[in-house]
């Protein structure tokens, strides 16, 4: 029959195989998928994907009448089946031909006949085949012994209906045939609707061989030569092989012939295979059984006959049959290994996760659907990829496929890898004298480490992390006490920088399936390895299957924990470091979890010696902390006062228990400013419109601090007064909350000395206040260009240029007086290009990232490689030079997005706020009314109209991470105008929109937020760049001065293309364009009435909402900082344990009751700190005699919480 369309009725590897041939034989595709793989290649691959259901294979790929429907509706006048799932189904054929739709395989009838073993049997022995003795079905178990006896054992007990190594049981005694009676019945009917087997003489050593069949179902079969399939695990193939190595050639005629015989004798249609075992002491092969499919392995006879098999079987299903006609010449030899989704350590059991990435030479063929980002699950087969080689003879092809599998490599799930390799080096294997039990002795030798117990927060970083993205949002990650890490990887003679352990609080414990040497730097921390204590800050050798156990600090934060060689982890976007709240990183893109499986680097020859660290380098870890800083980018007198940035430098301020790696809240004085507000940037007298951040930055978020960490955020709205000193950041990354913290004003030569003696302790040697932070201002000036203007006097100028400190490796430029101007934004880019432009063509060094703002541009640099000042006169040489500001054009695109307004999401989001947030906010409950009441709208259709009207403007990128757009609208009517949050959100949905000040972003990912919701979009970021519209290379959609437009879409029609969005289905409409700004400045002026009318009508609105706020002490208003209650006296009975709170935190949960018996390691109860939850267990063995907190409960260092009697666990006992 004739067709144009060909639905593909599997998933994974088979489906894009299938796809990819019928692409190249021009036939329209269909796919179908389940939810779990909506985002799969399969689906975005095909012209068509359809929907079968949820997750679980009975409700999606074996739903046979869903298949035969979605092939209807689509036009598809066949489907292939692939293998597995309906391949063999002989009522879905039926039911496809039924509806006029091929089937492309055997027919129904041939499917039911060798589906089931038993009647296959009896057609091979109806052709004289060579039968390995056994049994037809058997009735009972009695009569299963009976013919056990006759054969001898052993004996296979097999189902009839089985497959994939499925419903089959390998007995020696007549005891283990009982055992296995019932339970492979059961396997069968649940796997395959039938309960029946029958047995099979069990050769012990036996090889599997098979022939490869394709016949045009009238009778004409030919042969494409045999594979070897012996080396499997569990009855699975893992590596395939053509031609069978070492079969007689009298054999290996007889069972083509016999093959093509049994074939030809039921008109066989398609592809098969017959299989057998063969016993190579005997040399003699006895009939298996038959698969009416395509196999899994057909590759490597693809690549001995130079055919495509799945192009045969489609062009047959289209009536032709002069693939038959081609002569078949078998030429050399091909291997093929098949990598599984599986973990070595757990019995081979699958494994489930993200591929992080996935690598595999271009000189052999691989069959695959693995891309990174691929999420995989184990709902169904854990084929992920077949590697196939290919050459002369056996031995070429053999080490093809070892020099393959050693450069690939597959990371963020477990995978067979290592055993692939450890197979193809395998003497049995090279000499042919394998068999289907080699496997069982053979081992992956991969350098691993297996996760025991994760810890509080463990993540896999290295140093300096991931540099070179700050401008769209990616921070840099890395060891938050930087010091302790790189002093331990030199220590090892590793790379300072090569990937380790950074272990918050509570550590982990890991198993070494290979010895190593490691060493656990940082806080002082209990280590021990396989129970006995062992140094810190010392190689120790831990042995094969030895286990490490890292305790809870007495002091500081973070230990190290540091192998040498490092820790083999991929690069995403050029660091190992683990970014956790954007899953980026590490070996998975989390925190590592009970289970992981860490692969451990190998140590160069030439590699220094292991060696102790110092005594006098090793960092102390107090709890009162001196904390060098520098004055900048914000103080005093423009936006604090002088008397606040002195009592900021005199007080001793308090590690909030609220702490992350995202920054460290401080708790003490609040500022009294220079200001009464932030101007148009809002409300409250720390905003500023959004700025680049600096690691280290004293960031005033409202009236308290937060030290930036290195997942902290690149672009914000708040005053920055101060930043930490380059060589005193490490002290971040050990502030334990309750602790004490002192900042030291230091001077640039003293933050040169503080890099290069890190360990020192900070004195200050000037003033609390000097210079605010400014290094220089150049004021506004005509420009310099004879260019026409469009201004209303005929005249234009540049903008006053201001240059501030942040810090001793960052120089912010920041242009024009603190307001909303596009020329402002527009001289930020022309200045960041032209310093790029020294960059890559000058050969100016030691600039790490430039990231823009709003008015400003932030240098950050290696102060070593290019110091401030010398960075600050590069930068005003290269502004002299940039043209006037009024002549810039810039690529501008508009970017047609779809908008779901007032989205549910948001809606919970805000649900989620009035009920553990804040119950009382003015913009609650609906913020879309506050953003007409603060504007001065009539309806919230105005609010509705004004953003669906608007062109929005990107500014910046990364203002909420991974490349969230910070915009305004080009037209000033169509700015809104809000105030955010205060306090925070804890929760906002992924891609939601909000409007904050004049802005609005779109959040690149879930987690806090402040902006005013008036809706929610589609994805803005892809890690991995996997699909249209994201460019390879490029995970970020949007770039600076593109222009959004946005279109209405419903909630359930945003669902679905947020779904095709995550299956490369959704292809966003942009429109290449440019962005004048002369002509932008003709279009104000032509406007400008209506625009001061509305911006006074807003300023109205906006002052009496402000006096609203004052009336009802909204500013006078502070949230009580909870804090930790004295350490009360708990008496503790002699002999009697206290178990301790280790520092300030909240009781989140208690998990024993008085009474019970706990042992050593066992959770007692969890703390909420720092954002996550942490353990704390018993440190010895008792009986529990007290608990002397509930949940809620605020606790301080040093608290009981426990009191543990060691007496009546060992009196009882």
């Amino acid at each position: 029959m004739s067709f144009d369309t060909l639905l593909v009725a599997n998933r994974g590897e088979i489906a894009v195989r299938i796809l990819r041939t019928a692409r190249d034989l021009g036939l329209r595709t269909v796919a179908v998928y389940s939810d779990a793989d909506a985002g799969a290649p399969h689906v975005h691959l095909a012209d068509t994907a359809v929907r079968l259901g949820p997750a679980p294979a009975a409700q999606s790929y074996l739903r046979a009448d869903a298949i035969v429907e979605a092939a209807l509706a689509t036009g598809a006048g066949a489907i292939h089946p692939g293998y597995g799932f309906l391949s063999e189904n002989a009522g879905f054929a039926r039911a496809a031909e039924a509806a006029g739709v091929a089937f492309v395989g055997p027919t129904p009838d041939q499917l039911e006949l060798f589906g089931a073993k038993h009647t296959a049997r009896a057609a091979a022995a109806a052709v004289d085949m060579p039968m390995l003795v056994g049994t037809g079905l058997l009735a009972d178990l009695d009569e299963a012994q009976a013919e056990a006896a006759r054969i001898g054992f052993p004996v296979m007990l097999k189902a009839t209906a089985g497959g994939g190594g499925i419903g089959m049981r390998a007995c020696a005694t007549p005891d283990e045939l009982a055992t296995a009676w019932e339970a492979v019945r059961r396997t069968a009917g649940a796997a395959f609707g039938s309960a029946g087997v029958y047995l099979e003489r069990l050769i012990t050593a036996a090889r599997h061989v098979e022939v490869q069949v394709f016949g045009d179902g009238l009778g004409r079969v030919v042969t494409l030569g045999d594979r070897d399939c012996s080396l499997q695990r569990r009855h699975q193939k893992v590596v395939e092989e053509a031609p069978a190595p070492a079969l007689p050639d009298a054999v290996r005629q007889r069972i083509a012939d016999a093959a093509r015989d049994l074939a030809a004798s039921v008109r066989y249609r398609s592809a098969g295979t017959v299989e057998y075992v063969y016993d190579a002491e005997r040399e003699e092969a006895a009939f298996l059984e038959v698969n009416t499919r395509l196999q899994v392995e057909h590759p490597v006879t693809e690549a001995v006959y130079g055919v495509d098999l799945v192009a045969w079987m489609i062009r047959l299903a289209q009536g032709d049959t002069s693939p038959l006609d081609t002569p078949l010449h078998p030429r050399g030899a091909a291997v093929e290994a098949r990598v599984y989704a599986e973990n070595p350590d757990r019995d081979h059991l699958p494994s489930a996760g993200t591929v992080t990435a996935f690598a595999v030479p271009a000189d052999v063929r691989v069959d695959t659907w693995v891309e990174p980002g691929l999420e995989v699950s184990t709902h169904y087969d854990p084929l992920l990829a077949k590697v196939v080689a290919a050459g002369d003879d056996r031995a070429t092809a053999w080490a093809a496929l070892d020099d393959a599998l050693a450069v690939s490599r597959l990371d963020g799930v477990a995978t067979n890898l290592g055993l692939l390799r450890s197979i193809v080096r395998t003497p049995e294997v090279a000499d042919a004298l394998h068999h289907t039990g080699t496997l069982a002795h053979v081992r992956d030798a991969t350098p691993r480490v297996e996760v025991v117990r994760a810890g509080m927060l463990t993540t896999i970083q290295d140093w300096p992390g991931r540099t070179h993205l700050w401008h769209v949002g990616i921070p840099p990650s890395g060891p938050m006490d930087d010091l302790s890490f790189r002093l331990g990887n030199r220590a090892l003679g590793n790379p300072e920088g090569a990937p380790g352990l950074e272990c918050t609080m509570a550590g982990p414990e890991l198993r070494f399936v290979t010895g190593a040497t490691v060493l656990v730097a940082g806080a002082p921390t209990p280590v021990a390895v396989d129970g006995a204590p062992v140094p810190q800050w010392e190689p120790v050798d831990v042995p094969a299957g030895g286990v490490l156990t890292v305790g809870t600090p007495t002091a500081g934060m973070r230990s190290y924990v540091l192998v040498r060689g490092g820790l083999d982890v991929p690069d995403v976007l050029g660091s190992a470091a683990t970014f956790d709240l954007g899953r980026i990183g590490g070996a998975t893109g989390l925190p590592l979890r009970p289970g992981d499986l860490i692969s451990l680097g190998t140590a160069p020859v030439d590699a220094p010696d292991a060696h102790a660290v110092p005594v006098a380098d090793r960092p102390v870890i107090p709890s009162s902390w001196h904390i060098g800083a520098l004055e900048g980018p914000h103080a005093a007198p423009e936006f604090f006062t002088t008397d606040d940035v002195e009592e900021f430098y005199a007080a001793t301020w308090s590690v909030h228990f609220n702490s992350a790696r995202t920054g460290v809240r401080l708790v003490g004085p609040k500022p009294t400013w220079a200001r009464p507000d932030g101007g148009e940037a809002g409300l409250h007298p720390s905003n500023i419109h959004d700025t680049p951040y600096a690691v280290g930055a004293v960031d005033y978020t409202g009236d308290l601090p937060i030290l930036l960490g290195p997942d902290g955020p690149s672009l914000g709205g708040f005053t920055c007064p101060a930043t930490v000193a380059l060589g005193q950041l490490w002290k971040l990354g050990q502030l334990r909350p309750g602790d004490e913290v002192r900042f030291v004003p230091v001077d640039e030569a003293q933050a040169d000395d503080l890099r290069r003696r890190p360990q020192a302790d900070p004195v200050p040697r000037r003033a609390a206040h000097v210079d605010g932070g400014v290094l220089g201002r150049t004021p506004a000036r005509p420009a310099r260009t004879t260019a026409a203007t469009a201004l209303g006097d005929g005249t234009t100028t540049d903008p006053e240029v201001t240059y501030r400190r942040s810090g001793d490796d960052n120089l912010l430029v920041e242009y024009g007086p603190m307001r909303l101007d596009l020329a402002s934004r527009m001289r930020v880019h022309a200045l960041m290009e032209a310093v790029q432009q020294r960059v890559d063509h000058d050969g100016l060094r030691g600039v790490v990232d430039l990231t823009p703002g709003i008015r400003s541009l932030q240098l950050h640099v290696d102060p070593d490689v290019l110091p401030l000042r010398r960075a600050l006169a590069i930068v005003e040489e290269v502004e002299e030079t940039l043209p006037a500001t009024h002549d810039l054009v810039v690529p501008s695109r508009t970017v047609h997005l779809p908008l779901s307004w007032d989205d549910p999401s948001t809606r919970e989001a805000i649900q989620r706020y009035t009920a553990g947030v804040r119950d009382d906010a003015p913009w609650c409950p609906w913020n879309i009314e506050f953003i007409r009441r603060i504007n001065g709208l009539d309806s919230v259709d105005d609010v509705h109209r004004t953003v669906f009207d608007a062109s929005y403007q990107v500014l910046g990128l990364g203002d909420v991470y991974l490349g969230a757009p910070v915009a305004t609208p080009l037209d000033p009517r169509h700015r809104l105008v809000t105030t955010k949050y205060n306090p925070a959100r804890t929760w906002t949905p992924q891609n939601a929109v909000g409007i904050g000040g004049a802005y609005l972003c779109i959040y690149g990912m879930e987690g806090p937020g402040g902006y005013q919701f008036v809706g929610r979009t589609i994805q803005v970021w892809d890690t991995y760049a996997r699909h249209r519209p994201f460019e390879p290379g490029t995970p970020w959609l949007l770039r600076f001065f593109d222009t959004i437009r946005w279109y209405p879409v419903g909630a359930d029609e945003l669902l679905d293309l947020r779904g095709d969005m995550a299956a490369g289905r959704h292809d966003v409409r942009i429109e290449e364009g440019t962005f004048s700004l002369a002509e932008h400045e003709r279009f104000l002026a032509a406007n400008a009435p209506s625009i001061a009318e509305f911006q006074a009508r807003q300023a109205d609105a906006f002052g009496a909402e402000r006096s609203a706020w004052e009336a009802a002490g909204e500013f006078d208003r502070r949230d009580p900082e909870p804090t930790a209650p004295a350490v009360t006296g708990v008496v503790v009975p002699d002999g009697c344990d206290g178990v301790e709170a280790p520092f300030v935190a909240t009781v989140f949960r208690v998990d024993v009751r008085p009474g019970d018996v706990v042992e050593p390691g066992q959770q007692l109860l969890a703390l909420e700190a720092m954002k996550m939850e942490a353990p704390v267990v018993a440190t010895s063995g008792g009986t529990v005699v007290e608990i002397t907190v509930t949940p809620g409960d605020q606790v301080g260092p040093g608290q009981v919480l426990v009191v543990l009697d060691p007496v009546a666990v060992t009196t009882a006992a």
